[in-house]
């Protein structure tokens, strides 16, 4: 990685290499999710106080995302990675033949994957706290509509770990990395 001062050979400041463009909460939050989810998911049916304790947290950090989203960095801001449907279809096309354009945040398909998972997700953490609520409890529809939510944010899961690998293969880069280290190549 080229550092931010170093200078080429006439003494001038050279461009960095690699660009700050996940700010720690966003790692964090990201990498706290994954896990809230999975203890949630696999405590479910065996352990209920593990999986209300996670959900709670999942909860809690689909909020503090949504917070962010509107006053955090500029790559986690909503407004830099929300895209008209017409742009998200034409995106996953031109990623079906390979030819879609390399965003330094997240591409339109990304995007709309941030808010899809935040809307199933708060579905989740939604429905989980009206089951433990006097007014739900042991409410079937309310159980149903958990159970649903639950596993739509799964298929989520998947559909976006596929999306990284095609990104990260198409792109020629590791889009994982940057998840932990916050950096992605300036250029393309």
């Amino acid at each position: 990685m080229q550092r931010a001062d170093a200078t080429t050979e006439a003494g001038r400041a050279a461009r960095p290499a690699f660009v700050k463009v996940w700010d720690p909460l966003v790692r964090v939050f990201h990498w706290a999710l994954v896990t809230f989810y999975a203890v949630a998911w696999i405590a479910a049916d065996e352990w209920d106080r593990l999986h209300d304790v996670a959900g709670y947290g999942v909860a809690a950090l689909v909020g503090l995302r949504v917070v962010w989203g509107l006053i955090g960095t500029r790559n986690a801001r909503f407004s830099d990675f929300i895209f008209r449907p017409s742009a998200v279809v034409a995106y996953l096309k031109d990623a079906a033949l390979f030819r879609a354009k390399r965003y330094l945040g997240h591409n339109p398909a990304g995007g709309a994957m941030v808010i899809a998972m935040l809307l199933s997700l708060a579905a989740v953490s939604a429905t989980g706290i009206m089951m433990t609520s006097d007014a739900f409890w042991a409410s079937e529809w309310v159980e149903e509509v958990h159970e649903i939510a639950a596993n739509l944010t799964l298929v989520l899961v998947a559909l976006h770990l596929a999306g990284v690998v095609l990104a990260s293969f198409e792109q020629r880069e590791n889009l994982v990395a940057p998840m932990f280290n916050g950096m992605k190549r300036r250029d393309g």
